[in-house]
């Protein structure tokens, strides 16, 4: 029976749970992106009704429950902010993402070499 190499193992237990916390980390992200995207779209679509107007026409936002009597300008302004926050945070997160996904990859590469180390002496 071959001699197990304690270090081997843990690299690769370690390389193990690396791995699945990534891909659950970039589970979480893919899903955090794709919900900015459709609030953006949302957001995209409004902008487009709303702009469609006349400018006396009355317009509100929502709080909470309720409705409030808001002018056309600043429901336009708001949904601009809502868009560009939308925008920085999907940039965020596809930086989160590669981060990850080098992260792992750098953790794979060095697994690789200590094996072949392993494999030389």
């Amino acid at each position: 029976m071959p001699k197990v190499d304690l270090e081997l193992k843990k690299a690769f237990s370690e390389l193990q749970e690396k791995k699945i916390e990534t891909e659950q980390k970039l589970r979480i992200s893919a899903i955090q992106i794709e919900a900015l995207k459709r609030a953006k779209q949302h957001a995209l679509i409004t902008e487009r009704e709303i702009s469609a107007l006349e400018a006396s026409t009355r317009t509100y936002e929502s709080v909470g429950r309720m409705f409030v009597l808001t002018p056309k300008e600043v429901v336009w302004e708001n949904i601009k902010k809502k868009q560009s926050n939308a925008e920085e945070k999907i940039k965020t997160f596809e930086g989160q993402v590669q981060y990850l996904e080098n992260s792992l990859k750098d953790a794979t590469n060095s697994l690789r070499e200590l094996v072949q180390q392993k494999k030389e002496s």
